[in-house]
């Protein structure tokens, strides 16, 4: 999965397509979020739940132990290591959802650029992806995207995907009461496959991350 993603729809709008019940602590704002190009280390909105229920913040995208200091924050963490690595030890009880509209992806094509691409749920519905974090409310507070090996045709566009859920396992991996181990099959095995997207060549403008608008996901 590369670096790039979209959240324009307002945060009401990404609970509502969670179906969890309950309250909704927003300390995102209530606004249309208008974000089409959003990059690595800025902020993303994210639900989350907590002892008084399902909660919407903003958090950077990257996460990284206080002693690896060597190297920068990675922004994803692959299913198939991230439950028993030591690196992502200390997040991975710490369950979110990162609510996008879609991602882009690269696509080498002979030309002089990269050839871009954007991927949305076929059904139009935001895509879910499982995530973890720190959340402790200070400076050393991030998250990453849960990824796995790309299927079917999306593997032309990357190699990787986020793992999406649908809302109902979104509600499981969200559930404080999920065992460890239960998370982990969760994400292994139930992510939505190939067949619940779509994706198409958009604009090169997406490669600069000051460029914002719809024009930037229309296809071309």
């Amino acid at each position: 999965m590369c670096g790039r993603l979209t959240q324009y729809r307002g945060i009401h709008d990404f609970v509502d397509a969670l179906s969890m019940p309950g309250a909704l602590r927003n300390n995102v704002h209530e606004q249309p979020l208008e974000r089409y190009n959003v990059a690595p280390s800025t902020s993303v909105a994210l639900l989350r739940a907590d002892g008084d229920g399902l909660r919407a913040d903003m958090v950077r995208w990257g996460w990284r132990p206080h002693w690896a200091t060597d190297r920068a924050a990675p922004i994803n963490a692959r299913v198939e290591k991230v439950a028993h690595g030591a690196f992502f030890r200390a997040i991975w009880p710490h369950r979110a959802v990162t609510p996008v509209d879609g991602w882009y992806e690269w696509v080498d094509e002979g030309g002089p650029k990269k050839q871009p691409y954007y991927i949305r749920r076929r059904d139009g519905r935001p895509a879910m992806c499982a995530s973890i974090g720190q959340f402790a409310g200070n400076e050393h507070d991030g998250f990453v995207i849960i990824t796995a090996d790309a299927e079917g045709g999306m593997i032309d566009v990357h190699d990787r995907r986020p793992v999406v859920l649908s809302p109902e396992h979104a509600r499981q991996w969200l559930d404080l009461a999920m065992p460890k181990e239960q998370a982990e099959q969760l994400a292994l095995s139930l992510g939505e496959g190939p067949d619940a997207f779509e994706w198409y060549r958009v604009s090169v403008a997406a490669g600069n991350v000051r460029n914002q608008g719809p024009e930037l996901i229309a296809p071309t």
